[in-house]
């Protein structure tokens, strides 16, 4: 039964770490003493080698504090992002529900069924009410599915705020129907300097382009026998929601960094100009592709790469950029420094502060590749306004006691769509010495 049912209490020490109610003055602190170490034996390192030999005690102490930095300024980034989500009323319980009687009685009677199985003709019947409103549909689905109750909708769409970093870095839109289509305005007007009694012929206008985002099904698939469904106290919906939070948020982070757009969202890696070159012309993004700029080097990153990097997007697209890497890419980063000597990487000074490099912040995308020939590592830009997730509105659940007993498993979908929303707020950094 363990790999049906994980501890809700359980967790790294990250989240433990990254707890609002902890003592976030604390490690800051604690980061800022561990990266003047951090510095002081780098200068050692660079010492030794500077004479001829490498003593793998100071390779394996540098090594350490570099893993110590990582995981602290982690712990930082997350209870950062737990404070502002209080501060903006996110995961407060019921605040803002509203919940009618229907949909109270609708709740209680959908975790009955839930449970036992029994009540299945209540569920149905109360969605055909239409005063429901975390249906996405009016009515049972053929294959049987129900749509939950909106607080089960909520807690799942929470969770995966908290544990997917592109919903937390990118904007995320609400739609019903089966999919999104934007129009883009590609201009095209033109004008031209006439005289006071000059004719004024007609000037070509703006023309438009649509652009179609891909979305796909994601689903997970829980699985818990009768007998603890009959017996167990636990809370079903802290549960199927830590369950599906789970696989939603590995099957999304995936996706939304390099998924190819087939049954999925498109990547944010996705749009180079080769791959936009790649498509037919009616499945180009209007706007163009991310532009690339290089490292510098073949194989690496370098300090003037960087500089090209925040340089590289426009005065009026600056604002709300910030880095984005891997935590592998983050580690080289903290290595590196300017041509005066002074680090590049800087960690957080204040409570609400991220890292800094250069002096913008740097934001962990776990998806991103590591620092290799061709591979693009770094992004810079502002995610919120480059790339968008669509969420198709309701969670659906099928109970299905009959395909694995003693198993009853919850299988459980949700519509997803995500792509790029403008090419203007957004750069690569692809490791290549052109």
């Amino acid at each position: 039964m363990s790999k049906h049912f994980k501890s809700l209490l359980g967790g790294s020490i990250l989240a433990i770490r990254a707890d609002a109610g902890g003592d976030l003055a604390a490690m800051i602190t604690g980061i800022n003493k561990d990266f003047e170490t951090f510095k002081a034996t780098m200068e050692e390192k660079n010492k030794e080698l500077k004479a001829g030999f490498d003593d793998i005690v100071t390779t394996e102490k540098m090594t350490r504090i570099d893993t110590s930095l990582g995981e602290m300024q982690a712990a930082i980034d997350q209870a950062n992002t737990s404070l502002t989500a209080i501060q903006l009323g996110a995961g407060s319980g019921d605040a803002g529900l509203d919940l009618n009687e229907d949909e109270v009685k609708y709740a209680a009677t959908f975790q009955d069924w839930f449970q036992s199985g029994d009540n299945e003709s209540e569920v149905k019947a109360a969605l055909k009410t239409g005063n429901i409103r975390a249906a996405a549909s009016v009515g049972s689905d053929p294959d049987g599915g129900y749509t939950v109750p909106i607080e089960w909708d909520r807690t799942i769409t929470d969770q995966l705020k908290e544990v997917s970093a592109m919903r937390m870095y990118a904007f995320v839109q609400s739609v019903s129907g089966q999919g999104f289509k934007k129009l883009y305005n590609v201009r095209g007007t033109t004008s031209g300097w006439v005289g006071e009694t000059a004719n004024r012929p007609a000037t070509d206008g703006s023309q438009f382009a649509e652009y179609a985002f891909s979305f796909g099904e994601i689903y997970a698939n829980p699985a818990a026998t009768q007998a603890i469904l009959d017996d167990s106290e636990i809370d079903f919906a802290a549960w199927m929601a830590s369950e599906v939070e789970t696989e939603f948020s590995y099957q999304e982070g995936v996706a939304f960094i390099s998924g190819d757009g087939t049954n999925k969202p498109k990547g944010i890696v996705k749009y180079t100009a080769a791959d936009e070159a790649a498509l037919a012309a009616n499945l180009r993004h209007p706007l163009g592709a991310i532009a690339e700029i290089n490292s510098g080097s073949a194989a690496a990153l370098t300090s003037d790469g960087l500089v090209d990097l925040v340089g590289g997007l426009p005065t009026e697209r600056m604002m709300g950029a910030a880095l984005y890497s891997n935590r592998q890419t983050t580690s080289v980063i903290r290595k590196m420094k300017d041509g005066d000597g002074n680090y590049l990487w800087q960690p957080s000074y204040q409570a609400g502060d991220p890292a800094l490099v250069l002096g913008y912040a740097v934001r962990e995308l776990s998806g991103l590749a590591d620092i290799a020939a061709d591979e693009i590592p770094l992004l810079f830009g502002n995610m919120e306004r480059a790339y968008r997730i669509f969420d198709r509105i309701g969670v659906r659940v099928l109970r299905d006691p009959f395909t694995n007993k003693p198993y009853v498993h919850f299988y459980t979908t949700k519509r997803v769509g995500g792509g790029l929303w403008n090419p203007e707020w957004m750069k690569y950094h692809k490791v290549s010495a052109a």
